[in-house]
């Protein structure tokens, strides 16, 4: 059996590269999307360059690149699972005949690879959201020192169950890789197509490799389409993943009340919080990703 080891190497090195650069823009993010002006108490930023500017003054480095360890683990081994489930999905698929695949079975592999990831990285993100949220002065309860503490304290705390809070949210984002890559799939085979049509309507010989270009651009316009459609649920899931009371209450029982709460107090705009700095991370990251992506691929075969 083929396992397409070369999948998951070029999946981690992009998601690693990834987030190494745009790591102090998903400190903001997260920090707009938490910030209801009600159960959670943030300092008030005025937009990203107020709150990076801010964040870097109260609270230096540290402060920018909060939640790093987690962020870098649970980017690299999300994106090494999720090309590598979603190559075995596609060969799955593609098995017995020479035709491509649609976008239906590019949209079921994505799905798949989606659900599974979820459940291996959930409890990953989970950390990474509490450390990122974490401000000096924020709460009485003793902050976390780092990724191992919140994990032992986590666990002793609130259970095993807690690292699966907002999985549900988690895996309604399944929906946003399902998206992002058959707009990618797609859009490359559109590309190529076209790139083809043109050169054999010049009367020149041989395909159009696409360039870095093509693929940095292909995987922005993924992105972006992806994020619109799906941001929501990143909002929610966000906010149910948040630390605890002192009293131990959680700060929204689940997702449904956390959604029903933002609409009603925030309105539409509340389950936007943060698409600023969602898009100017993630929509140049996902251009970074699918370039390192298709590079290391390339090289590695």
């Amino acid at each position: 059996m083929q396992w397409q080891w070369e999948n998951a190497t070029a999946g981690a090195v992009a998601g690693f590269t990834t987030v190494a650069a745009l790591h102090p823009l998903d400190v903001v993010r997260t920090r707009f999307q938490v910030n209801d002006g009600r159960y959670t108490q943030l300092p008030y930023y005025k937009n990203t360059a107020h709150a990076l500017f801010s964040i870097g003054r109260a609270e230096g480095l540290k402060g920018l690149y909060a939640g790093f360890y987690p962020a870098v683990l649970g980017s690299s081994l999300s994106w090494g699972l999720y090309f590598f489930f979603y190559s075995r999905a596609k060969h799955r698929y593609q098995k017995g005949t020479e035709e491509h695949l649609g976008p239906g079975l590019h949209l079921a592999s994505a799905a798949e690879a989606g659900a599974l990831v979820c459940l291996f990285t959930n409890p990953v993100w989970l950390v990474k959201t509490r450390l990122q949220i974490q401000t000096p002065g924020s709460g009485a309860r003793q902050p976390y020192s780092g990724f191992l503490d919140a994990l032992r304290t986590i666990l002793r705390d609130e259970g095993w169950r807690a690292f699966y809070k907002g999985l549900g949210p988690s895996l309604l984002l399944v929906s946003h890789g399902a998206i992002q890559f058959t707009t990618y799939e797609e859009a490359r085979k559109f590309v190529i197509t076209l790139r083809n049509k043109q050169r054999k309507d010049d009367n020149i010989v041989g395909d159009k490799a696409l360039t870095s270009v093509d693929y940095a651009a292909l995987g922005a316009l993924s992105k972006f389409f992806a994020a619109l459609l799906t941001y929501p649920y990143q909002v929610i899931r966000a906010r149910v993943q948040q630390r605890p009371n002192t009293d131990g209450l959680p700060k929204y029982r689940d997702s449904y009340h956390a959604f029903k709460e933002t609409l009603r107090f925030e309105g539409i705009r509340g389950l936007y919080k943060g698409i600023g700095p969602n898009l100017l991370k993630n929509v140049p990251a996902s251009s970074i990703t699918f370039l390192v992506y298709e590079s290391v691929l390339r090289f590695l075969n």
